[in-house]
Parts: structure tokens; C-alpha cells; sequence
């Protein structure tokens, strides 16, 4: 069982001729990803990587009938492609694009108020992976085996990090999420983890948050009102100076609000457990 994507999902992939589109299409192909189109403007009617491509989202849906995206374009067209992708009826949409305005990005949010089976994914995010079955974005493969234990994050790099960790453990997992780290976003750790209560496959799951914003503590406030699910949390940025953003846009601390010892509080209030290091969480898993 998985979450979001799996082998059945019809993929499009928004901006497959440009160098990461292909490069990442051929990875998620070589998972077994059916990957059935690409958009790039202008180039509707050819084929790449054994692919029919598109002008637009809309024709790409309505010839193969995908109901999820993928977008590798740059930040500039970001957030239309997102929209595009919405109003075309896409379910899913991974938007894998980074330095998208926030403004842009407050922009799509108030648009997919109109679509509301339309998820989001991202943006600026390496999207999500059911290992091995399908994947949207740029999670490797190789990283990740199949089990019960589901994982967020807001940072890819300890995406990757943890992932690797679990599966040299032999401790396989559901599905990876990784929602990213810029302020505005689609789904949050609280809608992931909601999706994962659902999923009875899924009996742990790994929260992998950062300082700044709020999603940590509502995910704690989430799994405090009684969860089934066996988490384990931990905390980036501890060390991080008052007011100075570290790696993402949105990791960043006002005051008392977002810091990595608010989120910890919250998590332990909510029974818990938060590791020190990301080589701890192996082992409060077990």
C-alpha cells in the first residue's frame, strides 16, 4: 500500500524536453513511473523519451487521461504551470521548482481554492516516492526499499539522508514525502500524516521538520488528539541564530515562534519521541 502515487498513476511531466525535465523523467521511467506524456510549448506533436508531448496540459489530459503531474520548469512560468495543471484536472501535482515569489506562490494558493481535489505538492520540494513503484520528482531509487514506514520532510537533503538510514536498517517504507521548505506550500506535514492514518499499510511514520512557520506544532496537535501511527520526530536547526533564514525560505525564527525547542515541546507534549540526530531515529523506531 502507498500514499498519493503509485504504479497505476498516469503521469505528465510539465517541461520534459528542458535538461532536469528529461534527466529526472528518465529516472522516474526507470522505476517503473507511467510516465504516458510531456508538455513544452511549441513542441506539441513530437515524442521524447518514448513519449507523445504537448502544448498544453489540457491536451496531454485529454489524450491519455493522466491525472497527475509533474513540473520541472523554470520559477519564472512556475506558478502558471501549477494553475495549468489544476484547471486541467490534475489530482496530484508535484511541483519540484525552486525560487518560485512568495507572492506567486499566495497566488496559486488562493487559485486552487477553486479545485479542491487538486493536491499540491511543493513547491521547491524533491517530491514523493513509493519504492519500487512509481516516483514524481527526484528522490533516488536506490535510497529507499518497500515496507510500513511512512516519511515527511521538509528537507530534501535529510530526506536522502534518513531514507538511506532506514533501508540499510531493513526498515522498508511506504512512501517518502517531501513537501519542501519555502513559506507558502501545498500539503503540509498534518495533511501527509492524515493520509498516512489512512493507510493501513502504514504502522510508523518519520517527521522531518525545520525551524520556522507553524506545520510542526500542528502535526504534534494532530497526533495528540490519537493517532495509530507509531512516529518518531526530529528538529533541524537548532543552532540557528534569531532572525537569520538557514537553507530554506521558510526556515526562519521570529521571536518564540518557529524554533526548533517549540516544535520539540510540542512533539514530546504529544507523546513523541524526538531524536537528538538523524542517527538516532533508527533506533527509536525500534
Amino acid at each position: 500500500m502507498s500514499i498519493l502515487v503509485d504504479s497505476t498513476t498516469s503521469v505528465v511531466v510539465q517541461g520534459i524536453t528542458g535538461r532536469e525535465g528529461s534527466f529526472h523523467t528518465e529516472q522516474m521511467q526507470a522505476l517503473g513511473t507511467k510516465v504516458v506524456a510531456g508538455t513544452s510549448p511549441g513542441k506539441g506533436g513530437t515524442t521524447h523519451l518514448g513519449v507523445p508531448v504537448f502544448n498544453t496540459v489540457a491536451d496531454a489530459v485529454e489524450a491519455t487521461g493522466a491525472t497527475a503531474s509533474g513540473i520541472f520548469v523554470p520559477a519564472p512560468f512556475a506558478a502558471d504551470a501549477i494553475m495549468e495543471a489544476a484547471s486541467a484536472g490534475m489530482t496530484l501535482i508535484v511541483c519540484i521548482s525552486e525560487g518560485i515569489p512568495i507572492q506567486d506562490m499566495i497566488r496559486v494558493k488562493d487559485f486552487l481554492h477553486g479545485y479542491p481535489l487538486a493536491r499540491l505538492i511543493g513547491a521547491n520540494c524533491p517530491g514523493l516516492i513509493t519504492p519500487g513503484q512509481a516516483k514524481i520528482g527526484i528522490i533516488p531509487q536506490r535510497i529507499t526499499t518497500p515496507g510500513s514506514i511512512g516519511l515527511i520532510s521538509r528537507s530534501g537533503t535529510l530526506t536522502y539522508e534518513v531514507g538511506t538510514a532506514l533501508s540499510a536498517a531493513g526498515m522498508g517504507q511506504s512512501t517518502i514525502v517531501g513537501i519542501g521548505g519555502d513559506p507558502v506550500l501545498g500539503l503540509t506535514f498534518r495533511d501527509v500524516l492524515e493520509l498516512f492514518e489512512k493507510d493501513e499499510a502504514t504502522t510508523q511514520v518519520v517527521i522531518i521538520g525545520e525551524i520556522g512557520g507553524s506545520d510542526e506544532e500542528h502535526a504534534a496537535e494532530f497526533i495528540a488528539r490519537g493517532s495509530r501511527l507509531k512516529a518518531v520526530a526530529f528538529i533541524s536547526g537548532r543552532t540557528a541564530p534569531e532572525g537569520k533564514r538557514m537553507g530554506h525560505a521558510g526556515a526562519i525564527v521570529s521571536g518564540n515562534r518557529g524554533t526548533a525547542k517549540s516544535k520539540e515541546e510540542a512533539f514530546r507534549k504529544a507523546g513523541v519521541p524526538v531524536a537528538e540526530t538523524t542517527d538516532d531515529i533508527v533506533g527509536l523506531l525500534r
